[in-house]
């Protein structure tokens, strides 16, 4: 016979915390969970399709540059070469870190500090996972030997990925936060798409 001190007491403010955390979770696990079925990196540097611009399109205008024009790298070498110049202290890169903060306070409106690291390390591992083993088969058909390329790749999916699981988190905070047309759902629907968007720079938005 167990004796009840044996467990430990959870007060209402935790039995509600953990109702609301459980289906957020649960949101995340199915975002998670579908990420191997992106097109990882299958179309890099092809001519885009009608839906690769309507993504971009949505990209540069959600993150506030409407006026940038998709340029499409036609290489590995263009695609690196711009990630590597890339302004990490440009307009269009703190855009995106505003949007990032944004979500993780209104993500921690619903969720706690532990849940939050626990459902996007969830999506990391998955992310990780996924756009590596596609990275690696594309490397091939590329012939690309410089790891660091790959990893700038992968690195870049696995960001969009955080962003979006940051982005349903707070949807669910907020029902009017626009989960289909916000930055990081149009960025995120390019990786899905089999592409690579690597940097808004000047009026060009790159991706290859």
């Amino acid at each position: 016979m167990t004796d009840d001190d044996d467990f430990p007491e959870i007060d209402d403010d935790t039995y509600a915390q953990l109702e609301r955390e459980a289906p957020v979770l649960s949101r995340l696990k199915r975002f998670a969970d579908g990420l191997d079925r992106a097109s990882w990196f299958s179309h890099l540097g092809e001519a885009p399709t009608l839906k690769v611009r309507a993504a971009a399109i949505a990209y540069v205008e959600a993150l506030g540059f409407p006026d940038a024009q998709l340029a499409i790298l036609p290489t590995w070498e263009d695609a690196a070469g711009s990630a590597e110049t890339n302004d990490w202290a440009s307009a269009p890169w703190e855009a995106e870190e505003l949007a990032r903060a944004d979500l993780t306070g209104r993500a921690l409106e619903i969720v706690s500090q532990e849940a939050l690291e626990i459902g996007l390390a969830m999506v990391a591992q998955q992310v990780g996972k996924s756009a590596k083993d596609a990275m690696e088969e594309q490397a091939s058909l590329w012939d690309v030997v410089d790891e660091s390329d790959q990893r700038l790749a992968v690195g870049a999916a696995a960001q969009a990925a955080h962003g979006m699981g940051l982005l349903l988190i707070a949807a669910a905070a907020d029902p009017d936060i626009d989960v289909t047309e916000h930055p990081f759902a149009t960025k995120m629907r390019l990786f899905e798409l089999g592409r690579w968007p690597v940097s808004v720079i000047g009026g060009t938005f790159n991706v290859f």
